[in-house]
């Protein structure tokens, strides 16, 4: 359900660009002082929104420097970071371990529990830091681990639970703000549960994976039914984002909300429409 909250780079400038790119840095760099190498592999671009988001509203100090990793050995890359960075690779991180866990208990994945023993210790200082963030990822993935035991069809109940997931990610502290961040993470991750449904519909039915859409599978209305299903969700989230006094790389975050959230939509169903395209034309 993460890897969709991207920037569209062909839509930024080539400061922006920069500036993006250098926040994504920053927050491996985070996540590597803080929870070690291996961590790195956890590393999301969602996080980065998180990260833009947060620092425009709170506008904390910024540090910033060139640096080389095992990434890009060669050639140093610019970076950025502050104290929302940390909160982000903190969330980062434990996101992955509370997946990797739910992938354990779903799937049997040898692969999941291992990722976990390695995160776990990081995740315990990460618990204790922030007990109400962790606690309420860990209540929200139980119960979408429930809904895809009982093969449940309500798409909006799983939706919901990742948007009450999303929203206590977005509330780095409690005050003034606390409301409009909920009521944009709500609306952001019932996108995001509700996209990543839509995008792997095909692959979840052909494997018998849950999926709440299923009853949809191979209708030829799925792209405008889809489309109509996120544009309702995302509007109101847009709304909430305009409530904030957010001024620094706003520019990025509309891009993100309005281009790059729906670029994997768009290819896929672009594709699609190629393929069909060709079949009718042998």
């Amino acid at each position: 359900m993460f890897g969709y909250l991207v920037a569209a780079p062909g839509d930024l400038t080539a400061e922006e660009y920069a500036r993006y790119r250098a926040c994504y840095c920053g927050l491996c760099r985070s996540i590597e002082q803080r929870h070690g190498q291996l961590a790195r592999m956890s590393l999301t671009y969602d996080m980065t929104f998180l990260v833009l988001l947060l620092n425009s509203l709170y506008e904390p100090e910024e540090i910033a420097g060139d640096d080389r990793c095992p990434v890009h050995p060669l050639k140093p890359r610019a970076w950025w970071s502050s104290e929302i960075t940390a909160y982000a690779a903190d969330m980062n991180v434990a996101l992955a371990y509370l997946k990797c866990l739910d992938d354990w208990e779903d799937d049997g994945r040898m692969g999941a529990l291992a990722e976990a023993k390695l995160l776990q210790a990081s995740y315990e200082r990460i618990q204790s830091r922030y007990p109400r963030q962790c606690g309420v990822i860990r209540e929200c993935l139980d119960v979408l681990h429930a809904l895809e035991q009982a093969r449940s069809e309500d798409a909006d109940a799983a939706a919901d639970s990742f948007g009450r997931l999303m929203a206590e990610i977005l509330v780095y502290r409690e005050d003034r703000w606390s409301k409009t961040l909920r009521a944009l993470g709500t609306s952001l991750g019932r996108f995001l549960y509700v996209m990543d449904a839509c995008m792997d519909l095909d692959g979840d039915t052909l494997r018998n994976r849950y999926n709440p859409f299923r009853r949809y599978y191979g209708l030829r209305s799925n792209e405008q039914r889809f489309r109509d299903i996120l544009k309702m969700i995302l509007g109101e989230g847009l709304l909430a984002f305009d409530r904030l006094p957010l001024v620094q790389d706003v520019g990025i975050m509309k891009n993100v909300l309005c281009a790059g959230l729906w670029a994997q939509f768009d290819r896929k169903y672009t594709e699609k429409k190629g393929q069909a395209d060709g079949a009718g034309s042998v």
